[in-house]
């Protein structure tokens, strides 16, 4: 699988200034973590959202989004949110949110 570069620096401006920031190819897209933990990723044109399991169903509930599922087996508390849900500067910033929200909520795992 491959990812989408251009949407790739866009979130990359979003959390670059962070503290702990880190990114990784991972799931064959980028994801990006805070304090190892992982907070958003991508793989092909979506973004993946580590929304948490509290989270979830809500998320799920909202436009342009699925179940985080590429082997036949969804994880829980992830989302995928196709390019529709992500096109906006605005829209893509509340989704990064998200996943940092549920990132920094965890300890840290270095």
């Amino acid at each position: 699988m491959a990812y989408d570069e251009g949407l790739a620096q866009r979130v990359r401006e979003l959390l670059e200034e962070r503290p702990g920031y880190n990114e990784k190819k991972m799931f064959g897209g980028m994801c990006y973590l805070l304090h190892g933990n992982m907070a958003c990723g991508i793989i092909n044109d979506d973004l993946i959202v580590r929304v948490g399991p509290d989270n979830f169903e809500g998320a799920l509930k909202l436009p342009h989004t699925r179940s985080f599922d590429i082997t036949g087996r969804a994880m829980k508390g992830w989302v995928m949110v196709s390019s529709a849900g992500h096109d906006s500067d605005e829209k893509l910033a509340d989704w990064v949110q998200k996943g940092v929200e549920f990132a920094l909520s965890l300890p840290p795992k270095y």
